[in-house]
């Protein structure tokens, strides 16, 4: 869904986009075609040579950066000027506000801001334009990150931010105690038992277990790294596998023996860096913009954290893909306009002045070897190989009912109204229904 900064202003930008990037995805295959839900837009379909003002909506600019980078273009394209649409910060009230233009056909936001998990819903309805390969290169860019921005093969947005999971710990604590960060899940248990007897009120992990989006991201997170997965190479469910078990099992019983605390269960991102700021816990699973906040100057524990790949069953755990992507409407005009203003936005300048200022991980692969950016972000190759190894969330049509359905049957397992078995069982039906 990142670094220590001074003022208010810049810290509210990191919280916004934490909260915006624990929204975003992971892969399999899609739901329905293109013909079952009214066809999508072909590239052909474009002027690409129509130019004017364009209107970009997207979420809260809270860093400044971004409403910065506007005002440079409009000063260099006086002709061609881009007005931002300031949306809510909430993501599902961003969707609902383009949801609505899809559907009454309206051109009024020229390009979207599109977390990856909406690419696949708004390619089949025909409400995002297919992107021609010899107008918009990925050449450079993070696969993972185009694999989101692409529906049956075709490119339908151009990715603009990625992220993946990281495991936060405290490394002071573990220094004192000789201990390595984890690897495994046993590994971490292991590494709790050893430091944990000294530390009043501390539990050993947390993570994002309220019924919301970033729930769907943990559950995924542990199927996956069970060695399961929410959907096969074909793209039929298989969250009733004994692996996909034995990673909700490990939630379940982490709450049952007091290794997650019991309030985890209404953590969201914040709740939970809060409660790692505050010594509740000796671990965290978050993205990168909390390493920004809680090395931050108002931070209890700043100089006292590191960063781990998030662990796994066996071995090195699988991150859920988020991030977000530049998408043009289907009915706009100035697509010739959107299409150069789009390439501007994601020249390496600009990426990286994005990761500096908006606590925005980039989609140039470039950038995470920047010995700059690695001097002011350690956490970067880090971060790259979590992206590069992490899973999106199912490439679904009906995305809304299917998170809603993920997020049903885990909450009733973590709050003990189900066994995990069951629990699945129950998700693997509903999923059938929804993802044919």
């Amino acid at each position: 869904m990142t670094q220590p900064r001074t003022t208010r202003r810049v810290i509210a930008a990191a919280l916004t986009v934490g909260a915006l990037l624990a929204t975003a995805a992971c892969s399999a295959a899609p739901a329905a075609s293109p013909a079952a839900t009214g066809g999508t837009a072909t590239a052909a379909g474009a002027n690409w040579d129509e130019v004017g003002p364009i209107v970009y909506a997207q979420g809260k600019d809270t860093s400044g950066n971004l409403k910065a980078q506007i005002d440079q273009w409009n000063t260099e394209n006086p002709n061609e000027k881009v007005t931002f649409r300031e949306l809510s910060d909430s993501a599902d009230e961003q969707r609902a506000e383009m949801i609505k233009r899809g559907q009454s056909k309206s051109g009024e936001f020229t390009v979207m801001s599109v977390d990856v998990v909406w690419t696949a819903e708004f390619a089949a309805n025909g409400w995002l334009q297919e992107l021609p390969s010899d107008k918009f290169s990925t050449e450079g860019f993070l696969k993972a990150a185009v694999d989101s921005a692409t529906y049956f093969n075709k490119l339908y947005a151009m990715p603009s931010s990625s992220d993946g999971a990281l495991l936060y710990y405290r490394k002071d604590l573990l220094d004192k105690a000789s201990a390595q960060p984890p690897v495994t899940w046993d590994e971490m248990q292991a590494v709790c038992d050893k430091v944990l007897p000294g530390q009043s009120g501390m539990s050993c992990y947390g993570g994002q277990f309220q019924k919301y989006e970033g729930l769907t991201c943990n559950f995924a997170e542990a199927i996956n790294s069970a060695g399961g997965a929410v959907l096969n190479a074909e793209g039929k469910p298989t969250v009733n596998t004994p692996e996909a078990v034995a990673g909700l099992t490990w939630m379940v019983e982490g709450f049952k023996s007091g290794k997650i605390p019991k309030e985890a269960i209404t953590w969201k991102e914040e709740d939970s860096r809060q409660a790692f700021e505050a010594s509740k816990i000796l671990f965290l699973r978050n993205w990168p913009y909390v390493w920004n906040i809680s090395n931050g100057p108002k931070s209890k524990i700043s100089g006292k954290i590191a960063v781990a790949p998030i662990p796994g069953k066996t071995g090195p755990g699988v991150s859920t893909l988020g991030g977000h992507s530049y998408g043009i409407s289907t009915f706009a005009k100035n697509k010739g306009t959107a299409m150069k203003w789009i390439n501007w936005m994601l020249r390496p300048e600009n990426q990286k002045q994005q990761l500096q200022k908006a606590s925005s991980a980039p989609v140039l692969e470039s950038l995470y070897a920047d010995p700059e950016l690695i001097e002011q972000f350690p956490y970067l190759p880090m971060l790259l190989k979590s992206i590069q190894n992490a899973k999106p969330r199912p490439k679904a049509v009906a995305y809304g009912d299917v998170t809603l359905a993920i997020q049903d049957a885990a909450y009733a397992a973590l709050q003990g109204q189900k066994d995990p078995q069951t629990a699945l069982n129950d998700l693997q039906t509903k999923l059938e229904s929804l993802i044919k």
